[in-house]
């Protein structure tokens, strides 16, 4: 509600709009009396001009006036969101019931008839402001209790969400230690398994040289099974064996990894120290160097920035997963193009205009993202590596925990012929 601003002396600021003299100099003095502030308009026109310029607590309307009559003047107050709030009580020598019927229409709060009794002004003028002031401090309560309603939600749902998260990392606990036994089994049987193969197929090819042709059931056996595709095609079936579990077992420790109870801890952390930390993690990819391929140039352009609460340990594998997969894409170019391509990732950090931001781009030139692939490049288990060497978590652990986990985004731009570009954005304040 629009109130006007007035010295602590007066009780209210009050405007009489009346094209009667007589009338505004007995209002006004009794009421300067009883420590109102009072102003004056002679009509409509004036009056607009004095609440332009400062909008009273309450508006004293004479209904008849030349020109423009109350009734309009209330009207055109009323349109306006700046004035509609202002009470306004209608004065009137008329005791009509149709006249007050189409005062409060008007958008009248009261009505007092001529002559004046000035007990009844009073009394009518300070309901009026009490009911304003209780109405504009029920308004400041209400704000307050949506305020704190918004806290509550906001804060509730972050109980659910770390409750659903504490449930999800116990059940992802349990069932990757169901997968892991059985897992290792695998894994440590998978050569010994190769050992006795090579063996056994040593040993078929042995009795093959010795004795070919000398038993037909056998070279029937060895014709209907086609015993030389099945030499030759086992080794193989045992390397699948094993590059699926291992694939496997790298799903089962990323999936650890992000739903690690420990990590969804908040704590202040150097943003660019993490940075230099996932880039300590795939150096030994960047300083390779074979059959001619240069070193992979990192520039790092970092601006001043605060400590800011986040989950450190989750950013970090973030920023390491959004390396790699730059470093692949530049692996995948070094491979296609020969001769004086320099590959190079750039590392920038700023601060938004508004300091409510934090932006961290990490920018390649590498082959680019077709875009097919564009639209699952954050979607589980979606990898443009061919084979089984690709786990399709990295990306979308990285979107996890920038936008699910730390409330910011994670977006991109990527050209075949440029390279790709991803911007993470990160509040300076934790989400509540």
């Amino acid at each position: 509600m629009l109130t006007a601003v007035k010295p602590e002396e007066f009780k209210a600021d009050i405007l009489i709009v009346d094209d009667v003299p007589e009338n505004i100099r007995f209002l006004s003095s009794f009421l300067g009396q009883q420590g109102y502030q009072v102003r004056k308009a002679i009509n409509g026109k004036s009056a607009f001009v004095a609440i332009e310029s400062l909008p009273p607590e309450l508006i004293l309307l004479d209904v008849n006036m030349s020109e423009m009559d109350g009734y309009e003047v209330c009207k055109a107050l009323k349109s306006s969101p700046r004035t509609a709030e202002i009470p306004v009580i209608f004065l009137s020598a008329g005791n009509d019931l149709n006249d007050k019927v189409k005062a409060f229409e008007a958008g009248g709060v009261d009505y007092i008839t001529k002559p004046f009794q000035l007990e009844e002004v009073l009394v009518r003028i300070e309901t009026q402001l009490r009911i304003q002031s209780l109405q504009q401090k029920l308004q400041e309560q209400n704000l307050q209790l949506q305020s704190a309603l918004t806290d509550l939600q906001k804060a509730q749902a972050k109980l659910v969400q770390r409750e659903k998260m504490s449930s999800v990392a116990r059940i992802v606990g349990e069932i990757s230690h169901e997968i892991n036994n059985p897992l290792s089994f695998i894994l440590c049987n998978s050569k010994p398994a190769c050992d006795y193969a090579a063996k056994l197929i040593a040993l078929l090819k042995l009795y093959d040289e010795e004795f070919l042709g000398q038993s037909e059931k056998i070279e029937s056996f060895k014709t209907e099974f086609d015993l030389d595709f099945i030499i030759e095609d086992f080794e193989g079936l045992i390397d699948s064996i094993k590059s699926g579990a291992q694939r496997i077992n790298s799903v089962v420790k990323a999936l650890r990894v992000f739903y690690n109870i420990d990590a969804l801890t908040l704590e202040k952390g150097n943003i660019q120290d993490c940075i230099d930390d996932a880039i300590k993690l795939v150096q030994g990819r960047i300083d390779s160097e074979g059959q001619g391929q240069p070193r992979i140039e990192v520039l790092r352009k970092y601006a001043p920035i605060p400590l800011i609460e986040c989950h450190i340990n989750q950013l970090r594998k973030a920023f390491f997963n959004l390396l790699e997969n730059a470093i692949e894409s530049l692996e995948s170019r070094l491979k296609a193009e020969s001769g004086s391509f320099q590959p190079r990732i750039e590392i920038e950090t700023a601060i938004d205009e508004q300091q409510s931001l934090l932006h961290i781009s990490i920018r390649d030139n590498g082959c680019g993202i077709s875009k097919e692939d564009q639209s699952c490049l954050f979607e589980p288990f979606f990898s443009t590596k061919t084979g089984v060497c690709g786990v399709g978590m990295g990306l979308f652990i990285s979107y996890q925990v920038i936008v699910e986990m730390h409330k910011g985004s994670l977006t991109y731009q990527s050209d075949p012929d440029v390279g790709s570009d991803f911007v993470i954005s990160l509040p300076l304040m934790p989400a509540v």
